[in-house]
């Protein structure tokens, strides 16, 4: 039999386990007024879509099967990182949307089952194409499936030990470094190859690799490496204890600077705000890492906006790369 000490582990481990699983929701509303998507920080499901137009239809999913409870719910559906409810005229969103989030979020933090694993397919059909990049030695591969809630940069295949999908990419000798963010991965190549003879193998392999379900990035060991070191990760930035120039900032970049890049293979993040000079700095990742065109044209195009504006509360900014 186990020792009392060995028990008091196994349940401590639960207990740290699942407390570190914590599912916050944040609502977002879409083109359609009657549809609106209740967005988590961890994936609910991987690699799969689900659609339920009634409760009988939602019986491999207890979460769904809850909220049909609710009288104005005419659909419900559940892809990746979010559930997204139509409703019926018979309600407004702005009246109800706050509790439904709350009776979602307090669901997933009780329960571990958003849909059965009957319910999931095997093997889910994937395209995946390459597209060119502003930066030479990046080419941007773009997939019809989510893969990661958030950004992603690896480097070396020490740091992509938490991103199987990256840790086999690095097993290619012309890759450098591997950026996923949420359908797509960036992969920077070294010279000795040419696209032309790379770039179909590469696209067939992230595709295979995707087809199969398997894992692209686990962000909860990832979130756990990070906290665990302290030179190569980003902190979380706590936006509540930030000043309102550099909450300004960061909206601006959401809003308006990250999804053209994104469009490229890339990504920016905020890192600082020095009020003394009014200098931002920020970081550039994927296809923007280590681009001179893309920097300079980067740097000059938010000066410009955060300069427009701010009302004169930001003079220049500063790009890293990532």
């Amino acid at each position: 039999m186990p020792s009392q000490l060995t028990v008091y582990l196994l349940v401590y481990f639960v207990f740290l386990h699942k407390s570190s699983i914590m599912h916050t929701i944040t609502i977002h509303t879409t083109k359609n007024p009657a549809i609106l998507k209740f967005e988590s920080n961890n994936f609910l499901v991987k690699n799969q879509n689900f659609e339920f137009n009634n409760i009988d239809e939602a019986k491999p999913s207890p979460l769904a099967q809850q909220l049909f409870y609710l009288p104005f719910v005419k659909k419900v559906y559940i892809s990746g990182n979010f559930i997204a409810i139509e409703r019926y005229n018979i309600v407004e969103w702005v009246d109800v949307q706050d509790e439904v989030a709350k009776q979602i979020e307090n669901y997933l933090n009780e329960n571990s089952v958003v849909v059965t694993e009957a319910a999931a397919p095997k093997k889910v059909p994937v395209t995946v194409y390459a597209e060119s990049t502003p930066n030479p030695t990046v080419m941007k591969f773009v997939a019809n499936k989510k893969m990661a809630t958030r950004p992603f940069e690896f480097a070396t295949i020490e740091d992509a030990k938490n991103s199987p999908l990256a840790t086999k990419l690095f097993h290619f000798p012309f890759v450098k470094s591997v950026f996923i963010d949420e359908n797509f991965v960036s992969i920077t190549k070294y010279d000795i190859a040419d696209w032309n003879d790379i770039t179909m193998e590469l696209r067939e392999f992230v595709r295979q690799f995707i087809e199969t379900g398997s894992t692209v990035v686990d962000e909860e060991a990832e979130v756990i490496t990070n906290q665990a070191k302290s030179s190569n990760s980003s902190p979380t930035i706590d936006l509540e204890s930030l000043d309102d120039v550099s909450q300004q900032v960061i909206s601006i970049l959401d809003e308006y600077i990250k999804p053209a890049v994104a469009s490229d293979g890339g990504n920016i993040q905020f890192k600082s705000y020095n009020p003394e000079n009014k200098t931002v700095e920020v970081v550039l990742q994927g296809a923007c890492s280590g681009c001179p065109s893309s920097t300079m044209t980067l740097k000059n195009g938010i000066e410009t906006m955060l300069r427009e504006m701010l009302n004169g509360s930001v003079t220049s900014v500063v790009a890293h790369n990532g």
